[in-house]
């Protein structure tokens, strides 16, 4: 039985906004106490360290997501499929902690690498790949919620000045480790004990690097960048500004690719039965949804930049305002390029092109890298990510022009052009008469998504139209349906 797309989108949204939201909650607090010097150390190790933890997992949570999603309704088959993409997980995670170690012993008395490594092995607990396949997302919601809760209490009790920066970091990485080995309380309901003479966990490893290739190139545009600021800049403040302007802009973000993630196993699973015109018509919606909603949270956040920023992080991280307007570009570059290459190629075992896609724009973030963070550091940074995202996404669409109409696909963006223009001047008017506080950024959020909806239905947007009828024709059968009861 499929799962309702509504409920996963809000689960997944659930899922992805608690993996940052202790960042996010915690940001004005550790900023001031770890300092810009602390959160940018903690963030170029950080850097450092995920190179390591990308190569254990290797092609595996796409490749185990995308054939879970093919035949999630097989338990023999999945059971099959997960043990061997887990053992798989477990010899490259196991090959990537040597090598870290030999690694480790050459950077001499640094703790906070060896306090890192256990990101590595985090890696070998995380099946939430399988439980996506499945379509059950829900899963992985109050497993989130108890243990960043638990992150947000670790960091006011224990992290008190800058001389507890390496128990903040052992503190975010032990609770992620826990957090993964509890999803595993899940499986039984799911899958059989392993069968240990169908068990071929390289037979498809061909595949796996194929998936991990654009894995590679997309870090280097997510993760290098911090790396090249750490190496290119003075000290570490510009990784610690630019470090906060990406937790800021991720949240937003969050929002529009939360529904990629939850349209994958249901695109893998058309497409398998071979049911096209299904295919087709959730491409379009999901176009619809990123321009919906993409577009005022681009401008929303360019918009309440200069009245957030103050107040949330404090003193001495002016610079990050610039950042988040260069930054907020990605909601949109990265949701566009989110449905064509993890919403249709992958599922449709198109990979080499995605791949393609990503090693050009990985490319172009390169190149742009080494020569404007030398002038700009994480300006110039921030600035080669939007182009890279946005050559991916041109890229990728020129790819899929026979299957789907690129001017359909841009038409599709007028309405929320309109609204979101309208709003954004409002913001900008607002942000000039409102000095920075919470209150006064709240009362502009409020009011600037007031005008976009607004707007909206004076456009008698059909996509707006249809959704809220949909919820309310939704609530109204549970109101009837429990009064009836």
């Amino acid at each position: 039985m499929k799962k309702s797309i509504r409920i996963n989108y809000l689960y997944n949204v659930s899922y992805q906004i608690l993996i940052l939201l202790t960042p996010i909650l915690t940001t004005p607090y550790t900023s001031r106490v770890l300092g810009a010097e602390g959160i940018g150390l903690y963030s170029f190790t950080a850097s450092v360290v995920s190179y390591f933890a990308l190569f254990a997992a290797l092609g595996t949570s796409t490749y185990g997501q995308r054939q879970i999603s093919y035949i999630h309704e097989d338990r023999e088959e999945r059971s099959r499929v997960f043990w061997n993409t887990v053992i798989l997980r477990f010899m490259t995670v196991a090959v990537s902690m040597l090598i870290y170690f030999l690694f480790c012993m050459k950077q001499g008395g640094n703790q906070m690498y060896w306090i890192l490594s256990i990101n590595i092995l985090t890696v070998a607990f995380d099946i939430s790949w399988f439980l996506q396949g499945m379509e059950e997302f829900g899963k992985t919601v109050l497993r989130n919620v108890i243990f960043k809760l638990a992150g947000i209490i670790f960091i006011f009790v224990f992290v008190k000045s800058q001389n507890d920066l390496l128990i903040y970091a052992a503190g975010l990485v032990g609770l992620e480790l826990l957090s993964n080995i509890s999803l595993w309380f899940y499986l039984p309901r799911y899958i059989d004990k392993p069968d240990l003479r169908n068990l071929h966990p390289c037979v498809n490893l061909k595949t796996v690097i194929s998936l991990f290739v654009p894995t590679i190139a997309i870090q280097i545009y997510t993760v290098l960048d911090k790396t090249m600021i750490g190496i290119f800049s003075p000290g570490t403040a510009e990784n610690g500004y630019y470090e906060q302007a990406l937790k800021l802009s991720k949240m937003v973000l969050t929002l529009v690719t939360s529904l990629g993630t939850v349209m994958i196993p249901r695109i893998g699973y058309y497409f398998n039965h071979r049911e096209n015109r299904n295919v087709e018509m959730y491409m379009y919606r999901g176009y619809n949804f990123v321009w919906f909603l993409g577009i005022p949270l681009t401008f929303g956040l360019i918009g309440i930049s200069g009245n957030l920023v103050p107040w949330f992080l404090g003193a001495g991280y002016d610079k990050v305002i610039p950042l988040l307007c260069v930054l907020s570009f990605l909601v949109l570059a990265i949701g566009i390029n989110n449905v064509t290459g993890m919403q249709y190629m992958i599922p449709t075992q198109r990979q080499n092109m995605f791949t393609l896609t990503v090693c050009i724009g990985a490319g172009v973030n390169f190149i742009l890298n080494v020569f404007l963070i030398p002038v700009f550091y994480s300006i110039g940074a921030a600035i080669a990510s939007v182009l890279a995202e946005t050559v991916i996404a041109l890229v990728q669409l020129y790819i899929v022009r026979k299957e789907f109409s690129v001017k359909r696909i841009f038409l599709l963006s007028k309405n929320y052009l309109i609204a979101g223009g309208l709003m954004f001047f409002v913001l900008q008017w607002e942000n000039i008469m409102l000095f920075p506080s919470f209150l006064n950024t709240a009362i502009m959020m409020v009011s600037g998504a007031c005008i976009y909806f607004a707007v909206l239905i004076l456009l008698k947007d059909k996509f707006f139209k249809d959704n809220i009828n949909r919820i309310a024709g939704s609530f109204y059968r549970k109101n009837k349906k429990g009064k009836n009861g």
